[in-house]
């Protein structure tokens, strides 16, 4: 029998994929249907030129949406931004999700700006990671149902 070795460097992709199978024959031996995540996704456009988006991803279990969306990404250029355009991305989305029976939305912040933001838009603090940030920051999630 060969010896194990430990060894610290990248996976290759063919091993991305060998482990990625074992957790598919993982959840399929639990009972669990196969989980994907298909990325919605609205932008705000200037013309022809990128200002802002909302984006994340909804999970699903075969055919069925999952309760959950998480939100991944909610950007408005610095010149754009205090004009609403970051509330009507993130509106749209919302909706979006709420019309293909998501119920609930939950995401990564930090920072007192954008915590005020989501929090005027009805999210509510789930957890805190202290000394997330090298600065000393924490990540907060946030949650809100639909």
């Amino acid at each position: 029998m060969n010896a194990i070795n430990i060894v610290n460097r990248e996976l290759t992709s063919d091993e991305i994929e060998h482990v990625n199978s074992g957790f598919d024959d993982l959840s399929f031996e639990e009972g669990i249907e196969l989980e994907s995540t298909e990325r919605i996704s609205f932008v705000a456009l200037n013309g022809d030129c990128l200002i802002g988006c909302s984006s994340g991803l909804a999970h699903k279990n075969g055919g069925n949406y999952s309760g959950w969306f998480y939100l991944t990404d909610l950007f408005v250029e610095k010149k754009f931004r205090n004009q609403g355009l970051g509330s009507d991305l993130l509106k749209e989305l919302e909706e979006n999700t709420r019309t293909i029976g998501v119920q609930n939305i939950w995401l990564w912040t930090s920072g007192a700006p954008t915590l005020r933001f989501y929090t005027r838009h009805g999210y509510k603090q789930f957890t805190e990671m202290e000394n997330w940030y090298s600065d000393g920051s924490s990540r907060i999630g946030l949650r809100k149902s639909l």
